[in-house]
């Protein structure tokens, strides 16, 4: 049976990365368990993050601080198995997340394969609202994918190699930008819904809306190096993609409420914001209650502005032709 390395890169991780650590180890611990080696790569951390993950049986390689594309990279090149799962810091595996990814591997043209989200903050009304939307979109996701991300992922180390690994210009979206690679050379992508791992979503909207203006600035690199990928993926839809861009015409459209003639332009994209919110939000009604899913309408609408923000000076850079310096 093929053999498994465990990568998990992370920085300042103190608060997570033990339980994340200890269900690896009860993976293990298993009878039949092909997992050989448990590596934690540190990006840098400023608090105790790796003496964590030593003391919790992880072999601790430095990262550099380049990004956690660049500290994977790192994990799976030291491994030694075939297959490398990627799992996040901030995730606590199920004990047969692995098993369901591994039956994937029995077709050569599997590239790789990976699973889904369990709420690790029910407490949070915010990562509440977060998961649910997330659970949505894994529940509509076919078994064969063209997007998978990485916090909970198992990629043939040959198909790495030949890639030469994760994009490491990307601090974000290197996922996406690693999978349409991995389509293009002619691989295939799994989908497992019931592989699964409790991710400690955001609690804190600031710090939610700020990550998701860095996702939007990525997001503007990945599409414009990877044309005819912005119209939707196994994941996310067109109407997803279009939401940053409509709110953004929304901003720039307000002086025009200075006129009169013109005054009632800038309703028509808030509007059409506010329309393309209707379809997840009734997605949600059923299975998380009308609290998510009114809660969630709102929290989508405000995102895409940051989002859209995030895009628009990402877009401007690489226009520019300026460096990728990492967004604030």
């Amino acid at each position: 049976m093929t053999s498994v390395s465990v990568v998990i890169p992370g920085c300042n991780c103190a608060d997570t990365i033990a339980p994340c650590l200890r269900a690896i180890a009860s993976i293990i611990e298993q009878a039949n368990s092909t997992v050989r080696e448990l590596l934690f790569i540190d990006d840098g951390s400023t608090d105790n993050s790796a003496a964590i993950a030593a003391a919790n049986g992880a072999t601790v390689l430095p990262g550099g601080g380049k990004g956690a594309g660049a500290a994977r990279n790192v994990g799976w090149r030291a491994a030694t198995s075939e297959l490398i799962w990627f799992v996040d810091s901030d995730c606590v595996a199920a004990e047969t997340a692995l098993d369901s990814l591994l039956p994937h591997f029995s077709d050569d043209a599997v590239g790789a394969a990976g699973g889904a989200y369990d709420n690790g903050c029910p407490d949070s009304i915010l990562a509440c609202i977060i998961h649910e939307e997330i659970a949505a979109r894994h529940r509509a996701m076919p078994v064969n994918v063209d997007f998978l991300a990485t916090f909970n992922v198992v990629y043939r180390r040959s198909v790495l190699h030949a890639l030469g690994g994760f994009d490491e210009r990307y601090l974000r979206g290197q996922d996406a930008e690693l999978s349409f690679r991995t389509l293009d050379a002619g691989h295939q992508l799994r989908f497992a819904h019931n592989s699964r791992v409790a991710h400690f979503h955001e609690r804190k909207l600031s710090a939610y809306l700020r990550a998701q203006y860095r996702q939007g600035y990525w997001r503007a690199f990945l599409h414009m190096e990877h044309p005819g990928r912005a119209g939707g993926d196994s994941y996310s839809r067109l109407s997803d993609h279009l939401q940053p861009p409509i709110a953004l015409l929304s901003l720039v459209s307000l002086p025009l409420l200075a006129f009169p003639i013109t005054g009632w332009l800038p309703l028509a994209p808030l509007a059409s914001l506010v329309a393309l919110q209707a379809p997840m939000s009734w997605r949600l009604l059923g299975p998380a209650g009308p609290r998510i899913a009114v809660c969630f309408a709102a929290m989508s609408a405000l995102r895409a502005y940051w989002r859209g923000i995030g895009l628009a000076r990402g877009a401007l850079v690489k226009i520019l032709g300026l460096s990728r310096a990492k967004p604030t």
